[in-house]
């Protein structure tokens, strides 16, 4: 009986063996399945570079409204219409994006377009993005001269009275959503007051240098918990690599300058300069520009805010109103070429500031230091934008009551009645035109 009973135990532990490895093997085969479902999802939600150039092709063709309407734009289009990307991951990308310098809706661009078909949809989201208005800001650029002869200079100082409307507006919505208390109020007021004191490059710099360090010391806040990752093609070392040719580029053209004063290299570095260090919004490039190209003579004063007020009008991200730089300039490069050698100058920190932290961003957003002094830092250059509303905004166009009357009209249809920026840019040159005219 012994004996049988040994006999029965060990046929059953074989058996009970038997149906474990089955079901194990039934595991791996349906984790293996699973995997591979993953992978086919995965590659079924990837994109072509093309693709990815016909939808921000629209979008540069249809996103008026300046950065903050961009961001509805893609949100629409991007998250709710196509789902490319996750609700949360779409919020962190934002908050990526507004964290570094430079455009925060091209760089959500060139991010998506990283995301969806690697590093060729990163360029093909830019060029679908960038060229309408770059084009366009350029033709513009090739008719002032002949427009302004056939029908007076009236309608181009048109155009820096609604840059006072588009500025004075751009002001009141970033103050009350970047510096909307007592504290960061103080510390844009102080940024202006700098700005207007160093009326240089070195002011700017200072005033954002200012802003991070009173962020960190005193405007101290906590970094959020819950996070999305974002998938992207980037490897840590071409992170690494990326974000020193960034500093390499920004910190190593002013000593090649030094030693080899060519125009060409003093062009490209004032306009990487200032794609390096704005903040907080298209508009912040503006007093950033104007230093770096009105004092040498290369672009004058009026042609500098006719075509800062043109940029008004067309769609896409206001960093295209490089090109125009590049197409009046006085000395060469410039027309088409010109436009293209600032363009690509303005845009590259963009690339580089992209690629670089995206693979640490989740590292770096929990960190509540990075977070306070970014709030500080977007207080700052909200009094960079208030000390370029006084000058030039304010000192080159506002010049009669006539100009006042039709700055305050244009801010009204702005601020209260919501009406397009590009209508009211276009209504502010008939209005310059018939004041001229009176």
């Amino acid at each position: 009986m012994i004996v049988n009973t040994n006999r029965l135990n060990a046929r059953d532990r074989s058996l009970r063996a038997q149906r474990e490895s089955s079901e194990t093997d039934e595991h791996g085969r349906c984790a293996r399945n699973l995997g591979r479902k993953s992978t086919m999802t995965a590659r079924a939600h990837r994109g072509s570079a093309w693709e990815v150039h016909l939808v921000f092709l629209r979008l540069g063709l249809t996103s008026f409204g300046g950065p903050i309407a961009h961001l509805g734009y893609f949100h629409d289009d991007l998250v709710v219409r196509r789902k490319w990307l996750e609700e949360k991951m779409y919020a962190d990308l934002v908050a990526l994006c507004q964290f570094l310098p430079g455009p925060a809706s091209s760089k959500i661009g060139i991010a998506v377009g990283l995301s969806r078909a690697g590093y060729p949809g990163a360029l093909a989201a830019w060029t679908g993005f960038t060229l309408p208005s770059a084009i366009a800001l350029v033709l513009f650029a090739y008719g002032v001269a002949a427009l302004g002869n056939a029908l007076g200079s009236g309608w181009l100082h048109g155009l820096k009275v609604a840059a006072v409307a588009v500025v004075a507006q751009a002001v009141l919505s970033m103050m009350r959503s970047l510096a909307p208390d007592r504290e960061r109020a103080t510390l844009a007021v102080v940024a202006a007051a700098l700005v207007l004191a160093i009326p240089s490059a070195w002011g700017q710099i200072g005033a954002i240098l200012l802003g991070g360090i009173a962020g960190v010391t005193v405007l101290r806040t906590h970094a959020p918990t819950d996070h999305v990752a974002m998938p992207h093609a980037v490897s840590r070392t071409a992170a690494v690599i990326a974000i020193v040719l960034f500093f390499a580029i920004l910190l190593g053209l002013p000593l090649i300058l030094a030693f080899y004063p060519s125009h060409s290299i003093r062009l490209f570095e004032a306009f990487y300069r200032a794609g390096s260090l704005v903040f907080g919004g298209g508009h912040v490039v503006l007093p950033l520009l104007q230093a770096a190209v009105v004092p040498p003579g290369w672009v004058s004063n009026d042609a500098f805010l006719a075509g800062y007020g043109a940029a008004q009008a067309v769609p896409g991200p206001l960093f295209t109103f490089s090109a125009y730089l590049g197409a009046v300039m006085g000395p060469e490069p410039n027309g088409w070429l010109g436009a293209a050698f600032c363009l690509v100058a303005m845009f590259l920190p963009s690339f580089l500031l992209v690629l670089g932290p995206l693979p640490f961003w989740d590292d770096l957003r929990r960190q509540d230091w990075a977070r306070s002094a970014l709030r500080g830092v977007n207080a700052a250059v909200v009094g960079l934008l208030l000390a370029a509303l006084y000058n030039p905004v304010w000192t080159a166009g506002i010049a009669s009551a006539g100009d006042f009357a039709l700055a305050i009209t244009a801010f009204l249809l702005l601020f209260m009645w919501q009406t397009p920026p590009w209508l009211v840019v276009v209504l502010c040159a008939i209005g310059g035109g018939l004041i001229a005219a009176l």
